[in-house]
């Protein structure tokens, strides 16, 4: 491993270190300010739909660009597009009605899922071109990179919450913005511009050809992420608001539990058979803690449905321990999809596979607003259940040996 490899690791990390920050209050800033307005636990699903929505183009194209025209420029992109959605939210007038105010906070929420996403792609891909391919190293670095980023949410969370507390809506965005500046200032400055520039896909069915490994592992995503949103966007936080909690009750458990979340996703190597050639011992345990993470909702709505009492405590308690099953289901996942990436083009299969976390952190986000209206966490919970056992049984499927891995679906 070269000195220029890990410089460039340690520069991307810490780029993404700010945006996640600032991309994390921003969701905590948007739901807290809405909410006390007025708004309904549906339209808040709403403000966030296009955000969601948008990371699946976001995540194609930008896999493409990024090879086309170089990581580092896409990492840039990223970056002003989200400064642009800043100061496009930034615009919202309490004066503007209500269907007005909606339809351009969700315009602004959508501008801000296209950065997230470029951003995302670029950055993960990053991590493929400096680890090479030493399978040992990659789960490290993708597991450092991945916890450390959601650690960073975590605590952006309850960025969120002071900066509402401190400066007010606009003024919170404002000085997100200029921070996100800086930090855009620093990756320019620092990184190669052609860094991960290679020969991109030509046409659809190239770029769509993804191997066997990409596709399975790009289903199994859209039910694991579909999983945690459909309680954690709308349902959870309104719910233990209505229960008694204050704002600053439940941006601290959300920020407190995305930061433990992230440690245990930084520390996932440790808890994860190994395998010399990456993929005999991974593959089965991402099976494995599928099946007990799809447990543990199954459990908390068992428990609500026979009526034990103190709900507000027992389902933060249970959730913890989903997040815990959580990290370590994400952490191998986003390492097999680095290992059964190709290193040409690692940028478009990462992609892709981000496009379907996208899909399923939008059907979630829908589905929170839905269930949790119809019938409350319990059907949130319940809807969690559902999605992990078919994330479970996708991950049945998955090849366990690299011929297999790398080789194209048919059709």
């Amino acid at each position: 491993m070269s000195a220029a490899g890990t410089r460039n690791y340690a520069i991307v990390t810490l780029a993404y270190w700010g945006f996640t920050l600032t991309d994390g209050a921003l969701r905590m800033l948007v739901l807290l300010h809405f909410f006390r307005l007025g708004y309904s636990p549906f339209t808040l699903a709403l403000l966030f739909l296009l955000y969601e929505a948008a990371g699946v183009g976001a995540n194609l194209i930008g896999g493409w660009l990024a090879t086309r025209f170089g990581i580092a420029r896409m990492l840039a992109v990223g970056l002003t597009t989200q400064i642009a959605g800043f100061l496009m939210l930034s615009a919202v007038s309490p004066g503007w009605a209500a269907a007005l105010s909606v339809a351009w906070v969700v315009a602004a929420q959508g501008v801000c899922g296209v950065a997230k996403d470029l951003t995302k792609t670029a950055s993960k891909s990053a991590i493929k071109l400096t680890a090479g391919e030493a399978s040992g190293r990659l789960f490290r670095w993708v597991a450092f990179f991945t916890g450390s980023k959601n650690a960073m949410k975590g605590a952006g969370f309850f960025l969120g919450g002071v900066l509402l507390e401190l400066l007010g809506f606009r003024g919170a965005l404002w000085a997100m913005a200029a921070a996100l500046a800086l930090v855009l200032a620093g990756v320019v400055a620092s990184l190669p511009p052609m860094m991960g520039k290679a020969r991109a896909s030509r046409s659809a069915r190239e770029f769509l050809g993804k191997s066997r490994g990409i596709n399975l592992l790009a289903g199994a995503r859209v039910f694991l992420f579909g999983a945690r949103d459909v309680w954690f966007v709308v349902g959870l936080p309104v719910f233990l608001y209505a229960a008694g909690w204050s704002f600053t009750m439940v941006g601290g458990f959300l920020a407190l539990w995305t930061i433990g979340y992230g440690v245990v996703q930084a520390a996932a190597p440790a808890f994860v058979a190994r395998s010399a050639d990456g993929l005999s011992a991974e593959v089965p345990a991402a099976r494995a803690w599928s099946l007990a993470l799809a447990a543990v909702p199954a459990v908390l709505a068992a428990m609500m449905l026979s009526g034990v009492p103190r709900a507000d405590l027992f389902v933060p308690a249970g959730l913890c321990v989903f997040g815990f099953l959580f990290a370590v289901n994400s952490s191998v996942h986003s390492y097999l999809v680095l290992a059964y990436a190709g290193s040409e083009k690692a940028a478009e299969d990462v992609g892709f596979y981000y496009a379907a976390n996208a899909a399923g952190r939008f059907a979630g986000t829908a589905l929170s607003g839905l269930l949790y209206a119809w019938a409350g966490l319990l059907a949130c919970l319940l809807g969690a259940a559902a999605m992990l056992v078919l994330c479970w049984a996708i991950t049945l499927a998955l090849p366990s040996v690299r011929a297999q891995a790398l080789a194209a679906t048919p059709g």
